[in-house]
Formats: structure tokens, sequence, C-alpha cells
């Protein structure tokens, strides 16, 4: 029985089919990989020219990506202009909860697919109508898989990772660890109730990035925030970007 289609012949059918299905889903792979490419390359050349920092935040369901970003929002807004897309398979929960800090922001859904891609931001980044110098925060959906493989046209993959998971979480997902440029360790303040190693957590990262930066952060207490905040805005974008780039 072929795997993909489920068909049933005989062996040698069977082998022969799987093999015609197997290339034709690498061939569809390919050509999804490669259009969204376009689409990011696209993002990219947009947020450059408009310097626009655009982060895309990545993590497991119920990391505190939402929280961290709404205290971002509080301590930044009055000083860059901020706007938000936040992707989730349903509801606009999370994009309530930024609205009422009064940033600009739009809700993704996405069904039954488990990431944003290139080609939603870019819809909604012209809705968005974002204005240039600003920042532009992308809460992908909550997923340690799918996310890491789709290049939305971002600066950087910021990867949350909370103390309520495994410390063990860069070694079981590591094309995230990989791709990310921060890992934020987030509820520190449960640290005290936890079996989570932090100095072993770390270590996993780097074995699977050694170039990856790491903040410890309590986003509910507060804690870290202000290192956070530097590390922001010390990668944001700025017209020199813009004036190399051109």
């Amino acid at each position: 029985m072929c795997g993909h289609c489920g068909c049933d012949k005989s062996e040698m059918e069977s082998h022969e089919h799987h093999h015609q299905h197997d290339e034709k889903i690498i061939q569809i792979e390919q050509d999804i990989f490669a259009e969204n490419q376009m689409y990011a390359k696209q993002n990219r050349e947009y947020f450059t020219h408009h310097n626009i920092t655009a982060f895309n935040f990545v993590s497991s369901p119920g990391s505190g990506k939402t929280t961290l970003l709404i205290k971002t929002i509080q301590a930044l807004k009055s000083s860059v202009p901020i706007y938000v897309l936040e992707g989730d398979q349903q509801t606009d929960r999370d994009a309530q909860k930024i609205a009422a800090t009064k940033v600009p922001v739009i809700q993704i859904n996405t069904g039954q697919v488990c990431h944003l891609d290139a080609h939603h931001v870019g819809h909604a980044v012209m809705d968005l109508a974002l204005v240039d110098n600003s920042f532009l925060f992308i809460e992908n959906v909550g997923n340690l898989v799918c996310p890491a493989l789709f290049d939305l046209g971002e600066l950087s993959k910021i990867v949350i990772l909370s103390v309520t998971e495994g410390d063990d979480k860069p070694l079981k997902y590591p094309y995230m660890f990989a791709e990310a440029a921060l890992l934020i360790i987030n509820k520190m303040d449960l640290l005290p109730y936890v079996d989570f190693d932090v100095e072993q957590c770390i270590a996993y990262a780097k074995q699977i990035n050694p170039a990856i930066q790491v903040l410890e952060v309590s986003a509910t207490q507060e804690k870290g925030i202000e290192s956070w905040l530097q590390w922001l805005l010390q990668h944001q974008m700025t017209p020199e970007h813009v004036f190399a780039s051109a």
C-alpha cells in the first residue's frame, strides 16, 4: 500500500507507484519553498527600502510570546512606531490583546496550516500600511517545526522557550534553534517550581547554533525586560542600513 495515496497494488506496481509519488511530492515541496523564497525576497527588499525592522517570533504554544510582545510594545511605542502581525490557526484572541495596546495589528488565521509564509506576510504588510523607520513584530503560529523552514523576509527569528518546557528542546527541534539569532528563556519566575536546567538548555542551544544569543526573562514579572529592549534597539535598522543596501 502506498503511504501517500493509499492505493493497493502488486508489490512491483506498489514500489513503482510509491517511487513516482515520492518524486512528485519532492517536486511540489521544491516549488513551495522556491515560491516562498521569492515572496520573502520581495518582503525583505520592501523592509530594507523603508527601514522597517522585522522580527519573527517563534515558539511552542504557551511560551509567553504574546505577553512578551505586550510588555515590549508598552515600553517602546512612545519612541518608535510598532506594527504587529498575529499568526494563529483560528480566532483573533491574540490580536485583540495586542489591539488593546493601541498599535496597529492584523490577525492572520492559517486554518489547517501550521505556519505563516512570506505571501501571508506580504499581503498583511500592505494592509497595515507601515510607516518608515518602524518595528514589525510577527508572532508566528505556535510550532517549533514548520516556521523554521519558511523565511518571511524578517531581519531575524527570535525563539522563545519557557522553563515550563523541557531544557532539551534545542536538541529535539534543532532547525528552529539553528535559524534563530536570539533565544529568550521565559517564565524565569517559575524556575523554582519546575525541573529545568538553564545552563544545560543554553549549552544545548549553543551546540546547535554557536552564534545564538541568550536572554533570561520573566515577561509577567518584567524581569530581564530591559536587557531585551536593549537587544532590540541595538538591532534596529537605521538609515545607514538602507544606504548600505542601496
